[in-house]
């Protein structure tokens, strides 16, 4: 920590050296012992030279380094899989459902449907002509087709 080191510790350093340390002990260079021995040193600490001497042997964390290459966003309008089935992320960042996926759910739903609807018209004595399941198959599969283009 940059300053004076008998200056006065706030509890923003105690914090930031306890993170540090968290940091240091979950890559293996602190035992548990001395990670909780320093832990508790950390939150008696009074100056900022006693937190610096806490860190002394340990190299220098920065607490906000950037995402390594490997990870590193794909260009834009590209579409990257993530992880096993599911959700695929474009480039841009937005959430693409892959198409295959909303078309076998559209097809089932559409089915199950289409047989209430006969069922009712049949029970109906025909009565229920009116084809309202086309209310949402016919918008259900204009959208899809729409998202599947992007």
């Amino acid at each position: 920590m940059p300053g004076d080191p008998r200056l006065r510790a706030s509890d923003a350093d105690r914090e930031r050296t306890a993170q540090l340390l968290r940091e240091h002990h979950a890559v293996g260079r602190l035992t548990a012992e001395e990670f909780n021995d320093r832990l508790e040193k950390t939150f008696a600490a009074r100056t900022l030279g006693e937190l610096d001497e806490l860190l002394a042997d340990l190299p220098a964390i920065d607490l906000y380094q950037l995402p390594s290459a490997g990870i590193r966003p794909a260009p834009p309008g590209t579409v990257r899989r993530r992880g096993g089935g599911g959700l695929n992320r474009r480039g841009d960042g937005a959430l693409a459902v892959p198409r295959i996926e909303g078309w076998v759910a559209w097809a089932t739903a559409s089915a199950l449907l289409l047989a209430v609807w006969l069922g009712i018209a049949v029970a109906a004595g025909g009565a229920a002509w009116v084809p309202w399941v086309l209310l949402v198959i016919v918008p259900w599969a204009l959208t899809i087709g729409r998202h599947s283009r992007d």
